[in-house]
Formats: C-alpha cells, sequence, structure tokens
C-alpha cells in the first residue's frame, strides 16, 4: 500500500529482456535508504518488487532491479520504458506513516494519455484521458493516482479528467515533462471501486 506521495524520481538504467518478461534496473538513492530484496516499490504508480539492490558508492547513488511480467508490460506504460526514463518512486506505507495523499494499492487499472496542458498560474492544467470503463469510478474532486502521484481531480470532461498541478509537483515528478500524447498510469481511489461494486450487487453475499 502506498500514499501517492513520490520520495524521489529515478531513472531506468537499463532494461533486459528476459524469456518471460523483462528486468529493469533503476537508479535511485531515498528508496534504496533501508531497502531489501522483496521490498515493494511503486514505480510510477506500479508496484513491483526489488529483486537485487546495489547501493551506490554515496549516499546519493545506488540502483535497484524489478522484474516485469507480460502482463504487466501490457497493461501499463513499462512496456515502452527505455534507458533514461524517468520514474516516479516510492516506498511502501508504514501503519505508522502520516497518510498524506490517499491509498493507493499500486494496481493500475488502464493507461490514459495527456490531451492538453496549459499554464496555470505558476503551475500547469493537464487534460488526461481516462478510459471509459474507469470514467465511474471517477469524481469531481476525488482522488485519482496518475504515475503513482495521488492527485485531486480539478475537473471532468467528456474524454477523462483535468488536473491542476502546483509548481511543486511539476518540479518533483514525470509530470513536469508531460505533453499531448503522453501515456500515463492510472489508479482509480480504492473506495470508489468498492462502493460501485456494492451499488452494482445490493445484497448480493458471494461465497468461495
Amino acid at each position: 500500500m502506498f500514499t501517492g506521495l513520490i520520495e524521489e524520481r529515478g531513472q531506468v538504467e537499463r532494461v533486459e529482456e528476459r524469456p518471460a518478461g523483462r528486468r529493469l534496473w533503476i537508479a535511485a538513492a531515498r528508496v534504496l535508504e533501508d531497502a531489501r530484496v522483496g521490498d515493494s516499490i511503486a514505480c510510477s504508480g506500479c508496484c513491483l518488487t526489488a529483486v537485487a539492490v546495489e547501493p551506490g558508492p554515496t549516499a546519493k547513488s545506488g540502483r535497484f532491479a524489478v522484474e516485469v511480467v507480460p502482463e504487466t508490460l501490457r497493461r501499463t506504460t513499462l512496456g515502452e520504458w527505455r534507458a533514461g526514463t524517468g520514474v516516479n518512486l516510492e516506498r511502501s506505507l508504514r501503519l505508522s506513516d502520516r497518510l498524506g495523499g490517499h491509498l493507493v494499492q499500486g494496481h493500475v487499472d488502464g493507461v490514459g494519455e495527456v490531451l492538453d496542458r496549459a499554464v496555470e498560474g505558476d503551475g500547469a492544467r493537464v487534460a488526461i484521458s481516462v478510459p471509459a470503463e474507469l470514467r465511474r469510478f471517477v469524481a469531481w474532486k476525488g482522488s485519482l493516482a496518475v504515475d503513482g502521484v495521488s492527485l485531486t481531480v480539478a475537473g471532468l470532461t467528456d474524454a477523462g479528467v483535468e488536473i491542476a498541478y502546483i509548481p511543486h509537483t511539476l518540479a518533483m515528478t514525470s509530470a513536469g515533462g508531460y505533453a499531448p500524447g503522453s501515456r500515463v498510469n492510472l489508479e482509480v481511489d480504492l473506495l470508489a471501486r468498492y462502493l460501485a461494486r456494492m451499488l452494482e450487487q445490493p445484497g448480493e453475499e458471494r461465497r468461495p
């Protein structure tokens, strides 16, 4: 479980093709401070398991490896990642941590596309498409994770949502490089998903 508050922006260092997917090496620093093999790290919104951790010669350098299966490559933007791709990174939530964003599982529901970007004060207003099957889970002023970043929906459109980005988020995450055509990982709000399910099947009890 994550909060959607990005700790640092890493970078894909190397992509290794495997018979059943890919291994990605990601350069990072802060998320490696206490990282161990087997830990979960959200990589641009996708919860992945560290299969190797290599601290660097200084506290500000290092890298870790994750393995990505074909299902993830198909359903997220990870299949498009190459050496040099920027990655939003967040370690999993401790029960004692503050929940500054919203509950994010790291389970990508679909891929959206940046449709428009306009300057708004010192920040930017970005229009993002949301797959039709996910739009019912999105509400004005509700929460939406975009590339792992916990965001508030500033507006609804026929195609998806509008997000009002503050300068800090633009500077610290991949959102700073968004332009029309950029593809992003989307995860809808966990509570909205379960509420929709309850309303679809009122009073129904399912057992294994």
